[in-house]
């Protein structure tokens, strides 16, 4: 297929792009760039189509898109789109909660009515297990469990579903791709996901460090298998995915964030885990029954578990030599936002300056 992937020069999208290349998918990325330096490591092969018409598949300016300028000449002559591009985490949308629903709402849903009117038939949206919310660890949470988003970023992504459901028909069919929070190594880095800063943090300070009370429940899931499993919903039979909502990550994942950090400090000799409890108990916690996207797609499963992810991640940090400033500052997506505005770079809506 030809795909169009938004937020190709993201931590996932620069994960993901590769996996459907070795697919054979021809891969356009597309991008607003404002993490594209954020790299760890050689930097990442970024697919030749950034910015393009693909409509002629020849080179427009290449350079950043934002999401909320897109036109229908960015995917005319589509079969997909898989869209990953958003302000990714809950700092982030809490920053300016409009900006995260004009960009992860309505801008998302303008991307989606486009493609349909340009007759791509498959979208694949990345949701996210956020939108279970505080529904606490009790009893694992499916797709059809009550929504209780408690942050703009969750509460941006249940709104895109319900509209990209609205458009669904025989000839566009969407596919909700809740993932787990992700954990692991990618070219372009963030340190602002639960495992990697724990590991992080372990390497450069000897502490796992532990804000809240380590006792609610996360389930996560290796930026690999979100890959993969993009990959697989991208050709599974269309009756299988079409506008369903789907778990993506593995049940031996659910794990607490207290059993997060004993995992990181076995992986980082001479660590200890601190647990200061200073943020009180945070109100996201839910465990997740992921067993809906391997029943809609034989044979797929994750392969990563956390122990694996910490391992890979302290080699990476070691290998690259990971330093403090560069884990504080250009791995953390806020403070890259806050750095781009103090310097005048980016304005307070998140748009290059001209």
């Amino acid at each position: 297929m030809r795909v169009l992937l938004t937020g190709h020069q993201g931590y996932l999208g620069s994960v993901m792009a590769p996996v459907l290349a070795t697919a054979g998918h021809e891969v356009l990325g597309l991008d607003s760039g404002l993490f594209a330096d954020c790299v760890l490591g050689p930097a990442p092969a970024d697919p030749p189509g950034v910015g393009v018409s693909p409509a002629r598949a020849e080179p427009r300016a290449r350079g950043r898109v934002d999401l909320r300028d897109l036109t229908a000449e960015h995917v005319a002559g589509v079969d997909a789109v898989i869209h990953l591009a958003a302000l990714s985490n809950d700092p982030l949308g809490s920053l300016a909660p409009e900006l995260t629903y004009d960009i992860n709402h309505h801008a998302s849903v303008r991307l989606a009515r486009l493609a349909r009117e340009a007759g791509v038939r498959r979208f694949l949206y990345a949701s996210t297990c956020s939108v279970y919310g505080a529904a606490g660890g009790g009893e694992l949470v499916g797709e059809d469990a009550p929504l209780r988003p408690v942050t703009p970023y969750a509460e941006s992504k249940v709104r895109v579903e319900d509209d990209l459901h609205a458009l669904a028909d025989e000839d566009f069919t969407p596919v909700f791709m809740r993932n787990a929070t992700a954990f692991g190594f990618s070219p372009r880095l963030r340190a602002d996901i639960v495992l990697n800063n724990l590991v992080g943090h372990a390497l450069l300070s000897g502490e796992v460090l532990v804000m809240s009370d380590g006792t609610p429940w996360r389930p996560l899931v290796h930026a690999a298998d979100i890959a993969r499993a993009f990959a697989a919903a991208l050709t599974a039979p269309r009756e299988a995915v079409h506008d369903r909502a789907f778990n993506i990550g593995s049940e031996v994942n659910n794990v607490t964030v207290a059993e997060i950090a004993e995992q990181v400090a076995a992986a980082v000799p001479g660590s200890e885990v601190v647990i200061t409890g200073e943020t009180g108990a945070d109100p996201r916690s839910y465990r997740v029954d992921f067993s809906r996207f391997r029943a809609a797609v034989p044979g797929f499963d994750c392969e990563w578990t956390v122990k694996q992810g910490a391992i890979e991640l302290v080699d990476a940090y070691q290998r690259f030599g990971l330093s403090r400033h560069d884990f504080e500052r250009r791995f953390t997506r806020l403070a890259v936002l806050r750095t781009a505005i103090e310097a005048g770079t980016v304005d307070d809506t998140l748009r290059w300056r001209r």
